[in-house]
């Protein structure tokens, strides 16, 4: 189960995006762009924008990441998860938003479906390109290595605590997820892992490590299997490696 301090975090993000988004449909519905100004009365511009901007939200600010987390777990690259992510959650808030300006304003019905949905999709790469491109660089800089510990847990900010659940490997950092959280170390998994030896854990994976402790549940897909973390987070287990897990009693 997730931690209660993951879940309020989500809660409380998931509060100000709705707010946000509630706040630019409004300035639209002001604004008017895109023809809307000459086109209905100020409340049903507004309306309109404010409906749009919550699916948007909808798409990108709840699913995105509960998607890209998902990624992430299966050690799925960002170039290949993000791209067709993006093209397929861009669907919800340009159907919508169609919809109802045809609706509202039948001669947008000219502009047709594929014109509609590229300009979504611009709007909506760009946004997700800036916001992973500007979240990243901020989380990596700060985890500088402490030359005076080999232990991740010493390099993490106090909010995420010291309880590890499972490191990730990412180019040249690692990912070190606790109960209350994530944040990239610059070291290499097996000084990450050096750094650990007071946990008890394994390598699951050539790029991931997990805690025992952390364990909740054995998920097996066909020949594929992945330890299920609390908070949600999966593991995957190599093949090469289920056979000493079993030993071991991981399976």
């Amino acid at each position: 189960m997730e931690s209660r301090g993951l879940k309020d975090r989500r809660w409380q993000a998931a509060t100000v995006g709705f707010a946000v988004s509630t706040a630019v449909g409004l300035a639209l519905g002001v604004i008017g762009p895109f023809g809307s100004y000459l086109s209905g009365s100020l409340p049903v511009r507004t309306a309109y924008w404010v409906v749009c901007l919550w699916a948007g939200w909808l798409a990108f600010g709840v699913s995105f990441p509960i998607l890209a987390r998902q990624a992430e777990a299966r050690g799925i690259s960002a170039w290949v998860w993000a791209p067709p992510m993006v093209a397929v959650l861009t669907l919800l808030p340009v159907m919508l938003s169609r919809t109802l300006a045809v609706r509202l304003w039948p001669v947008v019905e000219q502009v047709g479906w594929l014109e509609w949905y590229g300009q979504g999709l611009v709007i909506s790469a760009l946004a997700t390109a800036g916001m992973m491109w500007a979240t990243r660089p901020r989380e990596a800089t700060a985890k500088k290595p402490d030359a005076e510990s080999a232990d991740p847990r010493d390099r993490l900010p106090s909010r995420l605590g010291r309880t590890i659940l499972c490191l990730q490997m990412e180019d040249h950092y690692v990912r070190v997820h606790t109960t209350q959280g994530s944040a990239l170390v610059l070291m290499s998994l097996s000084q990450a892992v050096a750094g650990l030896k007071d946990v008890d854990g394994t390598q699951t994976h050539r790029s991931w490590w997990v805690a025992r402790a952390g364990v909740v549940a054995v998920v097996e897909d066909g020949r594929n299997i992945r330890l299920r973390l609390s908070g949600g987070l999966e593991a995957p287990v190599s093949r090469a490696r289920v056979g000493v897990l079993r030993a071991e009693g991981w399976l």
